[in-house]
This record gives C-alpha cells, structure tokens and sequence, in this order.
C-alpha cells in the first residue's frame, strides 16, 4: 500500500511544491491548511499508515509551533519547515523530537527534503549500532536514530558488540565511544576493520576530544568519520547520512558491475566470485550445470533480436524462480551457468530435469507470436574442487546433450 505523508501547511504556493515532491517520491500527499484540519484528518487513522509529516512552524491557528507537538505526539516522523529562521525558533524546532528543519528561503533546501523522504523510507531496513558504557548517553543516540526510522541496537562493550554484529547483516553503521569497556576503542575499531571492509560497514568514533589527537587516531584505525562530543545535532545526522549514502553508493556499482545488464541476473564475473568464495569451506557435495538455449539463432532470424531478448529476459526469469536457493548466472548469449552446493547427484539431476521441463512447458509470447523454446543442459555431479574443471566437464556435457537431441539433461 502506498504510504501517505502528511503536510501541514496554509502557504499555497509551498503547499504546491511540497505535493509535487511528495508525489515525486512515489508517496500520497494528505493537506491540512490548519493544526484543527490536520487533527481531523488523522482522526481516523493509523501512525503506520504514514512515511512522516511535514509542518509548518507558523500556522494560523499554530503560531509557536504547536503542530509540531501533535505531529510527533502522533508518533510520525516530523520535519519542520519555517519562511524565518532566527536563532530562538532554531532552537524552539530542535527542542522537540523532530526528524530535521527546512528554511523554506533556500531553493536547494526542497531538494534536501526529496533526498530525505527517500532516506526515511531506506532507513526502516538499516541497522546502526551504538557502542558505549554511558547508558544515558546511547539512549540518546539511539533515539535520535529511531527518528530517521534506522533499527537501532546498543551495547557497553566489544564482546556484546561482535555478537549483535554476527547476528545483525543488515547492520551498515556503528558508533564506537572512547570509553567502551573491555577494549581500547582504536583496537576495537581496528579489529572491526579487519572483518568487514569500509564499503560494507561504516564506522564512527565518539569522544569528548579537544586537542584533535583521537579523532585522528580512531580514523587512522579504521573508522570512516569522527564526531566530537557534546555533538550537533544536524552536523550529527548529516554525517550518519553521509556514511550511509556512501555504503548504498558502492552497493550500487558492485551491483551494476555483477548484474547482466538484459535479464538481471548475476553475471558470469559475479558467479566465479561467489562460487570461488563457497568453495573455501570446501562443500561435501555439489554440482554443476551449463544450460543452453535450443536453437538461439534461429529465432533472432526469424523473430527478431528484440524477440532474442524476450525470450532470453521471461528464460532468466523462470530460472531466477525456480533456482532461488542456489547459484545462477547468465555466462553469455543464450548460455547459462548454476551451481549447486551441498546437492546429492540424485538432487542435482531431479533439479535440473524440472528445469529442463520447466522452460519447454510454456512458450515465450512475443507481440502476440508464442515462440517454443527449450534447453539442453550438461550437468555434472563430480565433486571437483576446481570449478574451471567442473565447467569443462559440464560443457561436455552440454555437447553431448545437444548432439542427442537437445532438450534434455546429460549428467556424469
């Protein structure tokens, strides 16, 4: 269900702006024009039901602010926009648990607020973990973080923390305090960096550092930033997404970089990887098949390449469904590559032969033409440490499968 946003406003020309936006991020923009109109309108519904709320500080019938207590007394996430942004109504919006504040006076500010609806939708599947022996402290921190919709989770000592790290992947941040309990914070952060790279998992230290000595240490230890304790509050969160963004940045290459660009499978560069990678902890059992499309050419000839292309994006599609518990990837052309860990030969050949069936049982319709199409596979059930060994086999394999027939499966 598409979230709503709820946005309290009686500019008309901001209220414009602001719909548009929210509308460009794909959300449901709901208006209020007063504090008493946006009570009615939540009335009847549910906090869970909305991404956050965007209130103006000065309203007709909320001249201090007013709708920003109900706002968060509603539990949404709030952020606060002014037309005037003098020192006492900064610190009047930063009193209250508010997720951030726009000055409405700075064109570049609304794009600023397209790049946080975004986040705080990102944020709900993000963990961030505060490490420090001051519990008041990490609470604080902690729930700065739940205003931006991170998971949160908080620890005094080292010990804790790899434990919650082990169990937590989807954590993508942690804070490391000086003061952490059963190991010298830039030991700990050293060893952290030795386990998980900096594009996977970024770290920043916490201290009250006056003389610039520790942050520099914390970084030359591994951390990615530093903040100085008593910290800023928009310095703060500016930094933790900027950490974050950078992480989804790198995310997004090494995705573009492994995924064939046509069917969206992993690629051929991605599968040696992975396979390479699985191959350490040396499975008992595996296998590995080399399928390839039965008479590729022939219907480029005579459909067409954009058909080639269909039939290769709905083929790539069904394997993704039907071999979502193992490894695949398209290797090139009409040619693709699974690897099956920890698969008896008997699973392997059942496997495959469903496949094999799978792909022929219902044709590919192309601009209102049903195109057949099947496999041949070679499959090779060899338990061969060498997984280069193990493609030549299945190639073989493949051959031979072709030279019978074609759609079928040919195991060793």
């Amino acid at each position: 269900m598409q979230q709503k946003v709820l946005i309290i406003e009686d500019s008309v020309s901001s209220i414009s702006l602001l719909k548009k936006l929210v509308e460009m991020a794909q959300l449901e923009p709901v208006l209020a024009t007063t504090l008493t109109a946006a009570k009615h309108l939540f009335m009847h519904s549910e906090p869970e039901d909305y991404l956050c709320a965007i209130v103006d500080y000065d309203l007709p019938d909320a001249i201090h602010g007013e709708a920003i207590d109900f706002a968060v007394q509603s539990y949404l996430p709030t952020i606060v926009t002014t037309a005037r942004l003098d020192e006492d109504i900064r610190k009047s919006v930063l009193s209250r648990d508010v997720v951030d504040y726009i000055p409405k006076e700075n064109a570049q500010m609304f794009d600023y607020l397209m790049r946080l609806l975004g986040r705080l939708e990102k944020n709900k599947t993000i963990g961030v973990l505060v490490i420090n022996t001051k519990r008041a402290e990490r609470n604080a921190i902690a729930a700065l973080l739940r205003r931006h919709n991170f998971i949160t989770y908080e620890c005094a000592t080292a010990a804790d923390a790899e434990t919650i790290l082990d169990k937590h992947s989807h954590i993508k941040l942690v804070f490391v305090d000086s003061e952490i309990q059963d190991k010298p914070a830039t030991l700990f952060i050293s060893w952290l960096r030795k386990q998980y790279a900096k594009e996977d998992l970024a770290i920043i230290g916490l201290a009250s550092d006056r003389n610039n000595l520790l942050s520099a240490r914390f970084i030359k230890s591994g951390a990615n930033d530093f903040v100085r304790k008593p910290y800023h509050l928009e310095e703060f969160l500016c930094r933790v997404n900027q950490n974050i963004e950078l992480i989804e940045n790198v995310e997004t290459i090494r995705r573009t970089a492994n995924t064939d660009y046509l069917t969206g499978l992993p690629n051929r560069r991605h599968f040696f990887y992975t396979v390479n990678k699985m191959q350490r902890n040396q499975p008992a059992q595996q296998a590995l098949a080399l399928l390839d499309l039965d008479f590729f050419k022939s219907i480029n000839d005579t459909h067409g390449h954009d058909a080639g292309d269909e039939v290769l994006r709905v083929v790539a599609k069904r394997l993704g469904v039907i071999c979502s518990d193992v490894i695949i990837a398209r290797f090139g052309g009409e040619e693709f590559c699974v690897y099956l860990p920890d698969f008896t030969p008997e699973e392997a050949i059942q496997r495959l032969q469903h496949i094999c069936r799978k792909i022929a049982e219902k044709p590919v319709l192309f601009e209102q033409t049903s195109i057949p199409v099947t496999v041949s596979i070679g499959l090779t059930t060899q338990n061969d440490h060498n997984i280069q060994s193990m493609l030549t086999t299945a190639d073989k394999l493949l051959y031979q499968a072709k030279h019978n027939g074609r759609n079928r499966v040919v195991h060793d």
